[in-house]
């Protein structure tokens, strides 16, 4: 309970602080969190932590932004960012089945992905800037306005927060089955390996008797 309420006020103090120093916005770890606690945690409710954490950021954000700048997000905007932390616990639930470091890898980047085209479609749908074309919805997804930077730019610094702080939550539990002297949370277990070299050999068989 102590370690989710820790994480929690991290990822709201660090989305917060993106706010005032562009240099780490959209490197956040809500995104990690929300896919390596479906990886790692079996406990559920522990997943909603990323989903705390982003409305609690929002409502602070959006505050910040009404009186700073005069404007507010969009109430659709947040049920799309909520839509891309489901897609990253149900990305982390396939991953935990399949227990590998390559797609554990993958899923972070696709998580990202996911994340770029979604809240980049509702900022081009919502937008009364961008024109409701192909063409105005490319822009949304490479340039963006022209008074901030690329949007471009907020995808690699999505990928590049993403896997790290994937790396770094998945080191840190890594870590600590290690020092535990407990098998590492990404290998299958004995009884599994053997289960699958088991149907490999019997598939083997199978052949072999039908070309026989």
């Amino acid at each position: 309970m102590y370690a989710a309420l820790a994480i929690l006020l991290f990822a709201v103090l660090y989305r917060v602080a993106g706010v005032y120093d562009l240099a780490i916005s959209n490197i956040s770890p809500l995104m990690a969190i929300a896919f390596c606690g479906a990886v790692y945690s079996k406990r559920k409710w522990f997943w909603l932590v990323p989903f705390v954490a982003l409305l609690l950021s929002d409502i602070f954000i959006n505050f910040h932004y009404k009186k700073e700048y005069g404007f507010e997000w969009p109430v659709a905007g947040f049920f799309a960012r909520t839509a891309c932390f489901a897609v990253a616990v149900l990305l982390g639930r396939w991953v935990a089945q399949r227990k590998s470091w390559l797609w554990l890898l993958g899923g972070s980047v696709l998580g990202a992905i996911v994340f770029y085209l979604v809240t980049n479609t509702q900022s081009w749908w919502s937008d009364p800037f961008y024109a409701k074309t192909l063409s105005g919805w490319w822009q949304a997804l490479t340039t963006g306005h022209p008074e901030y930077p690329p949007t471009i730019l907020f995808l690699l610094r999505s990928l590049f927060g993403d896997t790290m702080f994937t790396g770094l939550f998945a080191g840190l539990m890594e870590w600590q089955a290690s020092s535990r002297d407990e098998p590492s949370l990404l290998d299958k277990p004995a009884d599994e390996e053997n289960d699958e070299e088991t149907a490999e050999a019997e598939a083997e068989e199978t052949v072999a008797d039908a070309g026989s």
